[in-house]
C-alpha cells in the first residue's frame, strides 16, 4: 500500500509538471504571436504611410489641443495613434470597433508608446456607444462600407458631435458601376451624411488613386 501511495503521488506530480509545462509553452507562444504581429503591424503601416495621405486625413478633422476625437473602426490603430499627440494630453482619442482582437492589440500599442489619452471603446454593430454633445470630431476610415445601417450609425455619430464638429469619411470608391463589397460610392454616402444633419464642406473622388487598386475618396462634413 505504501508503495502504491508514493507510485500515485509521483503520477500527480508528473502530470502538474506536464499541465505547467504546457501552460507555459502556450503562454510563450501567445508571446511570441504577439510579438510578430506588432512588428508586422509597424511594417505595414510604415508602407500605408506612404499612399494614405494621412497627415491630409487629419488636417480635414481641424483638430486643436484638448479636443475629444473618434477613431470609428479604428482596426489596430494606424490612425488612433497619429491622433493621440495632435489632441494631447488634455484631449482623448476614442478607438471604436467590433473586433475585440485589434482593439486588444491597439491597447497594447498604446500602452508602449506611452500615449495615454486613447481610450478603446468595444461597439455594437449599430452602436458605437459613443458620450452624446461630448465629441469634437469624428473619423471614419475604410470603414463606412462596412456599417451594417449606416442611417443609424451616422445618428450616433451626431448625437455624439458638439455643433460644428467635423465627420471625415474616407473610403474605397468603385472603378467601375456597381459596388462590390469593400466599396461604395461618394455621392450615395454624401446623401446618407446629409439627411443626418450634416454639411458638405468639401469632398474628393480621387483623393488617392494607386495603379491597380480602387480609386479612394474623401469627404468632410460639419454638424450643422
Amino acid at each position: 500500500m505504501p508503495h502504491a501511495r508514493v507510485l500515485r503521488r509521483h503520477r500527480s506530480r508528473l502530470v502538474l509538471f506536464l499541465l505547467s509545462a504546457i501552460v507555459v509553452f502556450t503562454m510563450m507562444y501567445v508571446l511570441y504571436s504577439a510579438i510578430g504581429t506588432l512588428r508586422q503591424l509597424d511594417v505595414v503601416e510604415s508602407e500605408r504611410d506612404q499612399w494614405q495621405r494621412p497627415a491630409e486625413v487629419l488636417q480635414a478633422l481641424d483638430l486643436r489641443p484638448g479636443n475629444v476625437v473618434v477613431d470609428l473602426g479604428s482596426g489596430a490603430g494606424y490612425f488612433a495613434l497619429k491622433l493621440s499627440p495632435i489632441v494631447g494630453t488634455e484631449g482623448q482619442v476614442l478607438a471604436v470597433d467590433i473586433r475585440k482582437l485589434s482593439l486588444s492589440f491597439l491597447w497594447i500599442r498604446a500602452l508602449l508608446s506611452q500615449k495615454r489619452n486613447i481610450r478603446v471603446v468595444l461597439s455594437d454593430e449599430d452602436d458605437p456607444r459613443l458620450p452624446p454633445g461630448a465629441v469634437d470630431a469624428v473619423l471614419i476610415a475604410n470603414t463606412f462600407h462596412e456599417l451594417r445601417d449606416p442611417k443609424v450609425m451616422l445618428g450616433h455619430v451626431s448625437r455624439s458631435l458638439r455643433p460644428g464638429g467635423r465627420l471625415v469619411i474616407i473610403d474605397r470608391g468603385p472603378r467601375q458601376r456597381g459596388a462590390h463589397a469593400h466599396e461604395t460610392d461618394r455621392a450615395f454616402v454624401e446623401t446618407e451624411v446629409q439627411q443626418a444633419g450634416f454639411e458638405i464642406v468639401n469632398s474628393q473622388d480621387h483623393f488617392i488613386d494607386r495603379s491597380g487598386d480602387d480609386p479612394w475618396w474623401l469627404t468632410v462634413a460639419r454638424k450643422t
